[in-house]
């Protein structure tokens, strides 16, 4: 809610309605609005057909003779693939490209050792696992979700399950796949496995097709 202007106390001005006063304060976003359509390789019809609005209405938002409110701002984003920070121009802080060894603290998760390889807030998430032998639950779940997955075996044995497929992995081997692909990994020798492992973050509803119980009942988000 945006403060209200200066003026006779003894008379309050009537605030504007909620979508106008949040329209007046976005910046022009048309020239981001069009380059981000025409990189998805979108005509202006297929755009807004997919945001639900008519072709005329997001051609003048492209050309800054409307400016979009936030529920549009969000179905955009949505379409395009992108966040509503990145329509505004919002510049992200810097952030420290270097993880250093003593701060890459355990955390564990359904017998599984997790250690953060990589910063936040990006767009991949790189983690340092160790998988237990005989794990229980963790062993059987069966994960679907969007994005992809890279991994590579720094010690002992890994049993990666990719649809119907079984692969025995050893240190120095790595794979490389699509997360829609149903995926199953678990140690496959007597002292558990060592990864590491990098993962596109999920950023919608779709991340519950990976979490499975465990995670719903506490469990770190965003596992393998």
């Amino acid at each position: 809610m945006n403060p209200l202007p200066e003026g006779d106390p003894a008379e309050p001005p009537v605030d504007p309605p909620a979508e106008a006063s949040a329209e007046a304060e976005l910046p022009t976003v048309a020239p981001r609005l069009r380059d981000l359509r025409r990189g998805s390789g979108l005509t202006l019809e297929a755009a807004a057909h997919r945001v639900g609005l008519s072709p005329a209405h997001l051609s003048r938002l492209e050309t800054g003779r409307r400016q979009p409110s936030l529920p549009m701002l969000l179905a955009l984003a949505r379409t395009y693939g992108t966040t509503v920070s990145d329509l505004l121009g919002e510049v992200p802080p810097s952030q420290d490209p270097i993880v250093r060894a003593d701060r890459m603290e355990a955390q564990e998760a359904g017998g599984w050792t997790y250690r953060r390889a990589g910063g936040s807030g990006r767009a991949m998430q790189a983690l340092r696992l160790h998988v237990p032998e005989g794990s229980g639950a963790q062993d059987d779940l069966v994960r679907v979700h969007t994005g992809e997955e890279w991994l590579y075996v720094i010690s002992g044995r890994l049993r990666l399950t990719l649809g119907d497929a079984v692969h025995v992995l050893g240190p120095g081997d790595a794979a490389h796949f699509d997360s829609l692909t149903p995926h199953r990994i678990a140690a496959a020798s007597p002292g558990g496995t060592d990864l590491l492992f990098v993962h596109t973050l999920l950023q919608s509803g779709a991340a519950e097709l990976c979490l499975g119980d465990a995670a719903r009942r506490g469990g770190r988000p965003g596992t393998p």
